[in-house]
């Protein structure tokens, strides 16, 4: 029944990097766009990356240039490598897929959303 895994979040210091993995189930990965959030405390969770099933990528302008989404098909794993970290990066980051990973498929039945990975980033 577990759909969507996040793995590889920890603790780093500021102007390191980190790469976090998603594996996911095949149905999702075949049939829905995929992405990454994340979450601050007492806030709601910001839309950093995603990655439709055509390939196309979006990359919110607090991230773009310093973090990557990439999918591998033969593990139906999605990455997220995140470069040149900063304090203001420390949250839960959260794998989506569906429609609210902002990559829409008809195929794809309903929204699914990993259980999180803490990032945290220090000074």
């Amino acid at each position: 029944q577990v759909q969507l895994v996040e793995s590889g979040g920890g603790s780093v210091q500021a102007g390191g990097s980190l790469k976090i993995a998603c594996a996911a189930s095949g149905y999702i990965f075949s049939n829905c766009g995929m992405g990454w959030y994340r979450q601050v405390s007492g806030r709601e969770r910001e839309l950093l990356s995603s990655i439709s099933l055509s390939g196309s990528t979006y990359y919110a302008p607090s991230v773009r240039g310093r973090f990557t989404i990439s999918k591998d098909n033969a593990k139906t794993t999605l990455y997220l490598q995140m470069n040149s970290l900063k304090t203001e990066d420390t949250a839960v980051y959260y794998c989506a897929a569906g429609a609210v990973s902002g990559a829409y498929s008809p195929t794809c039945r309903d929204n699914y959303w990993g259980q999180g990975t803490q990032v945290t980033v220090s000074s």
